[in-house]
């Protein structure tokens, strides 16, 4: 994949044996000392391989050769008439955020969801999350719901808001009757 030129951030696919490390460590912050994710433990590098290889499309951002983020996209729900929706979330380095790199990953990532066949992303941000909800909205993404008090983490019961992006707006369907989500 290309640089994006406005952020020098260099977007490409995440390969489950090498990039397993650098996730682990963009993503264990996010765990330890926030409620962003609900996870309280954060995964190790084995668990964070095992994830990159069951996503439909884990997308790596670079920036001179260091991994600064990822984002990705897997399955919403297991029945099958969901099977054109995915829930996609994204993770930046602190050091980096703000510099272009979760929207060159979320541009890229939906592109590449689009492509396989897909028609709607779905994306909770647990709240208070200015920043995510802020990205969400600039992606073009519309609030659709929120979980009241459906996760308790650091002491707090947190809401969680629901956006979701329609890949094919305006358009009434039907969607293509396979998807094509091999890893390319």
């Amino acid at each position: 994949m290309d640089a994006d030129p406005r952020t020098l951030v260099h977007v490409r696919d995440a390969d489950p044996d090498r990039d397993g490390h650098a996730c682990a460590e963009i993503y264990a912050p996010y765990v330890a000392d926030t409620a962003f994710t609900f996870e309280y433990e954060a995964p190790s590098a084995h668990e964070m391989t095992r994830r990159i290889a069951a996503a439909y499309v884990w997308l790596m951002a670079e920036r001179d050769g260091v991994p600064i983020g990822y984002a990705y996209g897997g399955r919403h729900q297991a029945r099958a008439a969901y099977r054109w929706a995915a829930d996609v979330s994204v993770y930046v380095d602190r050091e980096h955020r703000s510099a272009g790199a979760g929207r060159a990953l979320y541009t890229q990532l939906f592109e590449r969801l689009r492509g396989a066949g897909l028609w709607t992303l779905c994306a909770g941000v647990t709240q208070p999350n200015a920043a995510s909800d802020g990205l969400h909205r600039a992606m073009g993404f519309v609030q659709v719901g929120t979980y009241r008090r459906i996760g308790w983490k650091d002491g707090a019961w947190h809401d969680v808001l629901w956006w979701q992006l329609d890949l094919h707006p305006g358009e009434p369907g039907p969607p293509p009757p396979e998807l094509d989500l091999r890893r390319r």
